[in-house]
């Protein structure tokens, strides 16, 4: 009986210490969901954090960052998407959402030019997600400022 005891207590401790040398699984995912960003969106403001306002004059390789309040952004599950400014113009991109950033998640997307497959642009943007929770969204695009960084705040709503 004795020996009984000792060998459930070995074989116990045994699993103990496995277990606790065994990597713990997260079940708080940083990692947001694709489908958070299907629809269609509404750039309502742009904001500053760290930047004075008009010291970016150009955003996404186009346009101020204030040309693109009031813009459209259509984004379907397959990947592509749209995005039409205040003014009319439009651009086609291929978006997506990338988890290994080393700020966290990022929305990330190529520009598409007619003719162009989504896999032979090697280009585009990355910009950190803030909120994303399915009707509002918020994208901050980082800019190196003498040694440190700043952000461009885009705030978005999804159209009904």
């Amino acid at each position: 009986m004795k020996k009984l005891f000792q060998t459930s207590i070995a074989i116990l401790s045994i699993l103990f210490v496995m277990s606790a040398c065994s990597s713990q699984k997260n079940t708080v995912s940083s990692n947001v969901s694709r489908g958070k960003f299907v629809g269609t969106w509404t750039l309502n403001n742009v904001s500053y954090d760290g930047l004075v306002q008009n010291a970016v004059q150009n955003v996404f390789d186009q346009a101020p960052p204030e040309a693109f309040v009031g813009s459209t952004w259509k984004l379907t599950n397959s990947g592509n998407g749209l995005y039409t400014l205040a003014n009319g113009a439009s651009q086609t991109i291929f978006w997506s959402v990338y988890n290994g950033g080393t700020t966290g998640t990022q929305f990330q997307f190529k520009k598409l030019f007619e003719g162009d497959k989504a896999k032979n642009v090697a280009e585009g943007y990355r910009l950190d997600i803030a909120k994303a929770d399915g009707s509002s969204m918020t994208l901050k695009s980082p800019v190196a400022i003498g040694g440190g960084t700043g952000y461009i705040i885009y705030s978005f709503s999804k159209a009904n």
